[in-house]
């Protein structure tokens, strides 16, 4: 393909903040010169962003690649499986450059090496915020690298590293450009959110000439002054996050918390090594509740963990009906290359598994109907993600874009993209709600 402007074709896999690695990747692209091509046959060169944390991440990413190959032939790997060049090379011996996640300086360089940039680059087609991946109302912020964190069934930390905070006034600075461009919703991640500035110390910073240290509940104090949505993922439960609830209670940020509690049978979660596994989170939800009544829960778990018995696993189920969470996702055990949970004696026979996913996706479906049951005829503030006709696809305060449930507006005609608006609820699903424009 012949073209006066070098164009980068990219793909990226896995989870946000892997998106935000590939937004931070684009902008530097957009900043030197490059074009972001919408195909493979019309790019100069095809970046895969890849993802390495579980079996099947691993095939779709190295399934990416071959496609990538075969389509174009010139293909730069990056993400988590980079941080195993040998197994992608193995496969795909042809790809020009692997770099393992969070190497936007390197990948870069690949580019320019392969693909050398453009003489003058114009600046001014690159907006202050950078490139998004993500509609213009919403972006993921990005707040740490890494993880301190040893849980046997997960190799994040020797593919991202170890926990490496952003200061604050970082943070900050992008989060209130994002707001400037028209974002209005923003989702923290990272992947022990909870654990925010403890390598630095908490080191002090500015924001606005209010002083703030690099830490979880003050990073939640400065981005409520925003006055957007403000939604917090990967909490874990350490106590102090029990002092972001005042904020909630007075709507500085969302009534909703991505909490990876994984399992609930203390015996499993001692297996899995998971932080905070000792705390007693039942307690904790019910005093979360009482401060926070509409406070909504989202959370992920495993089923078929090694050693994982009947007791175990009702246990969990004991735990899921007290706790009556939200937001639920289930995964069955796979084993993950490198994690020392392949160590564990007790594998649990798929056939078992499969019944244990069964019964508890059938628990959490009951629970999600009942809670949601509860919403219908209030008027709820709901975020518009897209229109369609007279059908709005719109999320309220406890919906995270791609991961919940969403309300189905009817008679939806005047909503656009990007607003919020008042929405009286009519018919409650498992999953998602339906309403109408609120009218008065």
């Amino acid at each position: 393909m012949s073209s006066n402007t070098p164009r980068v074709g990219f793909v990226s896999l896995g989870c946000p903040k892997a998106l935000v690695d590939s937004e931070r990747i684009l902008t530097q692209l957009r900043i030197r010169g490059y074009e972001i091509a919408p195909s493979y046959d019309s790019a100069d060169l095809v970046v895969v962003n890849t993802c390495g944390f579980i079996d099947s991440a691993i095939d779709e990413s190295l399934d990416a690649i071959g496609e990538a190959l075969a389509s174009n032939g010139r293909v730069i790997v990056t993400g988590c499986l980079g941080a195993n060049p040998e197994r992608i090379l193995a496969r795909h011996p042809r790809v020009l450059n692997v770099t393992g996640p969070h190497a936007t300086e390197q990948v870069v360089r690949a580019i320019e090496t392969h693909l050398p940039r453009p003489h003058a680059p114009f600046l001014d087609l690159v907006p202050a915020q950078g490139i998004r991946l993500t509609p213009r109302h919403y972006a993921y912020l990005k707040i740490s690298e890494g993880c301190n964190n040893t849980c046997s069934f997960c190799i994040i930390p020797s593919l991202r590293g170890k926990l490496a905070s952003r200061p604050i006034d970082d943070v900050m600075g992008e989060a209130e450009r994002l707001v400037a461009s028209g974002v209005r919703e923003l989702l923290v991640i990272s992947q022990d959110t909870s654990a925010y500035g403890v390598d630095l110390r908490y080191r002090k910073g500015s924001f606005r000439g209010v002083e703030y240290e690099t830490r979880f509940v003050d990073l939640a104090r400065a981005l409520g002054t925003l006055g957007v949505w403000v939604r917090m993922h990967y909490v874990y439960p350490y106590p102090h996050v029990d002092n972001v609830m005042p904020l909630m209670a007075e709507g500085k940020i969302l009534p909703y918390l991505d909490i990876p509690f994984q399992h609930a049978s203390p015996t499993v979660l001692k297996r899995m090594k998971r932080p905070a596994h000792a705390e007693d989170t039942l307690e904790r939800i019910h005093g979360w509740r009482r401060q926070v009544p509409g406070l909504v829960l989202r959370s992920s778990f495993i089923v078929g963990f090694p050693g994982e018995t009947d007791e175990e696993f009702e246990q969990l189920l004991d735990w899921l009906e007290e706790a009556q969470l939200d937001r639920v996702g289930c995964f069955k055990y796979s084993p993950v290359q490198g994690a020392t949970a392949n160590e564990i004696a007790g594998a649990v026979p798929a056939e078992v598994m499969d019944e244990r996913y069964e019964a508890f996706m059938a628990l959490a479906s009951d629970i999600s109907a009942e809670r949601l049951e509860t919403q219908v005829g209030k008027t709820l503030q709901v975020l518009v993600d897209s229109v369609d006709g007279d059908t709005a696809i719109a999320r309220t305060a406890g919906d995270a874009p791609e991961i919940d449930g969403v309300v189905n507006v009817k008679n939806a005609r005047g909503l656009k993209p990007g607003e919020f608006a008042q929405v009286t609820i009519t018919v409650a699903g498992t999953y998602d709600l339906e309403g109408v424009p609120a009218t008065g």
